[in-house]
């Protein structure tokens, strides 16, 4: 586990900006997840982001009048994100650690708790329903726990969309063949990517998370059917695009349809 640690907070710190800058790239995730996550977060509620990164939605939910805590492994990104809240004249409390020694930082309980980095990155199964009950044991009787995955297809549609040479590319390396095997055969790959990662097959999803007594409020595509066509629909004039938006939301919990993204979020009720 310790070099995991080391491959993904080494991945963070020197990427910091270019991961702030990936929801301008790739506006849907932000969209869609706001869109959801806007359905229970009010002005003065507590919220915990665990895993945060440079803090998009620490920001976005400290602007709407939230007191909000953000904890992340990369001291680059918690740098980052002071700067960022100073720049943007909104209060965050900031804390570098790692997910699962969260304990140590004494917090409080909190209304509402984001775990939308961590499990992506958490490549042993036991730390995984660790950094999920550490997160439990931070959020209040009632509160909601909102929790991400990458989703395995994200590499196929990442070649499919950025092609062409990196499908033939990445066949030529075994850790991607090894992403493409759990595909097909409906296992969880946990190891090398683009850092130390764990993908779940949408399926895989429900059944990890009912071990934890939590009330399923959502399970949704956070990219909704976007993904897949990215490229072309950030070309589109605004009156498309918004059209493209609002039929997308109707799509964003059909089962059948989640692997059209490549994140989803679970929400859950304590």
């Amino acid at each position: 586990m310790k070099d995991t640690i080391v491959n993904v907070k080494k991945y963070y710190d020197e990427n910091t900006e270019y991961e702030w800058d990936r929801i301008d790239r790739h506006p849907f995730e932000f969209i869609f997840t706001t869109y959801m996550m806007d359905k229970y977060i009010k002005p003065g509620d507590t919220i915990l982001d665990i895993g945060g990164g440079p803090g998009r939605y620490s920001m976005y939910y400290s602007q709407k009048g939230c007191d909000v805590t953000l904890v992340d492994l990369s001291d680059g990104n918690i740098q980052f994100a002071k700067e960022k809240a100073k720049e943007k004249k909104v209060s965050i409390n900031a804390f570098s650690k790692n997910c699962l020694e969260l304990d140590k930082l004494n917090l409080k309980e909190f209304d509402h708790v984001f775990l939308m980095g961590p499990l992506y990155h958490l490549v042993e199964e036991e730390d995984r329903i660790k950094a999920v009950k550490i997160a439990l044991n931070h959020l209040k009787s009632s509160g909601n726990l909102y929790c991400s995955f990458i989703l395995d297809f994200a590499s196929i549609i990442y070649d499919l969309k950025n092609g062409p040479g990196l499908l033939s590319k990445h066949l030529e390396d075994q850790d991607s063949k090894s992403i493409i095997d759990s595909i097909v055969n409906r296992t969880i790959y946990d190891g090398p990517s683009f850092t130390s990662s764990c993908f779940y097959n949408q399926k895989q999803i429900e059944p990890f998370m009912k071990q934890f007594g939590l009330k399923k409020l959502h399970l949704f595509g956070q990219e909704g059917i976007m993904s897949p066509n990215e490229n072309q629909v950030l070309t589109y004039p605004k009156e498309e695009f918004d059209l493209w938006i609002e039929t997308a939301k109707k799509f964003l919990e059909l089962p059948e349809l989640l692997a059209y993204s490549e994140h989803a979020m679970f929400i859950g009720k304590k």
